[in-house]
């Protein structure tokens, strides 16, 4: 079976470094923040040309956490796109705050930005545009808009670490940014975790405190800052006894751990040459898939897409992944079913049709196989199968 992702081969050509910074993170009993955590954070935040980076659990929780220090909750709308992994539009509702969604381009299957200005209101205090599939959003229309209405920006990065919009990565486009590292992701950890990337102190420290309980100074700082209160550090005193233990907003136990920090500061220096393979491998799926049942992606000219999958559409998708299956090819659909359709979500109000161009890649949107270590073999075998699929 040619898989559709693949983590063991990654491993494997790295397997010497990856078990040697584990047993160095074992050994050293240093098991939760502390230095390891640190230095990556301050590698990853360089990489991506942002001040500031906040090692947290997941992509999820960096979402939520961002929301946070931004002071975002009850009664604000945050704007997103009708098409994303439902992390993106959790995290506002669990910080009780409202998604309000717009629709995809039919080419890049980011945010429309022409849709973004009539989905502003009052309440609007931010806009969370996702570079899906590895493409970043038109981040300088985004970014003027929602800052034009005094929202902030929150780049969505979950599947995007690397990829550059106009010459610059993602994580350094909007205020503040969120990725995850899940195994799968092109810079992927050996389990769940994330960060948070900002160039803004006041959105770092706040971060810094949500992730540890709301605690120490910069919990004091940020309760300060959201309730508009002035901050005195001399005037705080923990009377001898650990920050962690005076906690001044009610935050989370969202903390990468020094053994995900250092998997991935091995595997960091990295992140560029795999990208640059997945360009290539997708650069062979454009040249040589020549079936017209597919529609293939479309880069936008300003844009360095990373394929963190090869997304095309199908009428047909489930008889192709039938068919796929039997070949011995694995395919993967993200995502079938568009924000503003999910159960969670219906008591928003919306209906099918509200974004159409988000329901026509659920419905037909399929993913084929793609990731660094794939064979020049395996390639071949996986076009002659589309090609050959009527």
């Amino acid at each position: 079976m040619i898989p559709v992702m693949n983590v063991q081969r990654q491993y494997a050509s790295l397997q010497e470094e990856l078990d040697n910074a584990a047993l160095e993170v074992l050994h050293s009993g240093g098991y939760i923040l502390g230095p390891k955590v640190a230095d990556f954070e301050k590698q990853f935040a360089e990489y991506c040309g942002a001040k500031y980076a906040v090692g947290v659990g997941n992509g999820t929780d960096a979402l939520v956490i961002a929301l946070l220090a931004a002071g975002i909750g009850s009664g604000d709308e945050v704007i997103t796109t009708a098409m994303t992994f439902v992390s993106t539009a959790e995290a506002i509702a669990q910080v009780g705050a409202t998604p309000v969604f717009v629709d995809i381009d039919p080419q890049t299957y980011t945010m429309d930005a022409t849709k973004l200005e009539a989905a502003f209101t009052e309440k609007t205090k931010a806009v969370i545009p996702v570079h899906i599939y590895g493409q970043a959003a038109d981040m300088d229309e985004i970014v003027k808009i929602a800052h034009a209405h005094g929202a902030l920006v929150i780049e969505d990065c979950a599947q995007a670490a690397g990829a550059k919009y106009k010459g610059r990565r993602t994580c350094s486009l909007g205020d503040v940014a969120c990725v995850s590292f899940f195994p799968t992701k092109n810079l992927g950890a050996a389990g769940d975790a994330g960060i948070i990337v900002t160039s803004d102190e006041d959105l770092y420290k706040g971060c810094m405190a949500y992730r540890v309980h709301g605690s120490g100074l910069n919990g004091a700082y940020t309760y300060a800052r959201l309730n508009g209160q002035d901050f005195d550090e001399s005037k705080i005193d923990f009377h001898g006894n650990l920050p962690k233990y005076y906690n001044y907003l009610v935050g989370f136990n969202s903390r990468l751990d020094a053994l995900q920090a250092a998997m991935l500061a091995v595997k960091l220096p990295h992140l560029d040459a795999w990208n640059e393979r997945r360009r290539q491998i997708a650069a062979i799926y454009n040249e040589k898939i020549t079936n017209p049942l597919f529609t293939k992606p479309v880069v936008a000219e300003y844009n360095e897409h990373i394929f963190y999958v090869y997304p095309m559409k199908v009428s047909d998708r489930s008889r192709f992944r039938a068919y796929m299956e039997e070949k011995g090819i694995s395919t993967g659909v993200y995502f079938p079913v568009p924000m503003h359709e999910q159960a969670c979500f219906a008591g928003l109000g919306y209906k099918h049709g509200d974004f159409p161009v988000a329901e026509d890649l659920a419905d037909h949107g399929v993913t084929i196989p793609m990731f660094p270590e794939l064979t020049d073999d395996e390639i071949n075998a996986v076009i002659d199968a589309v090609n050959k699929f009527e």
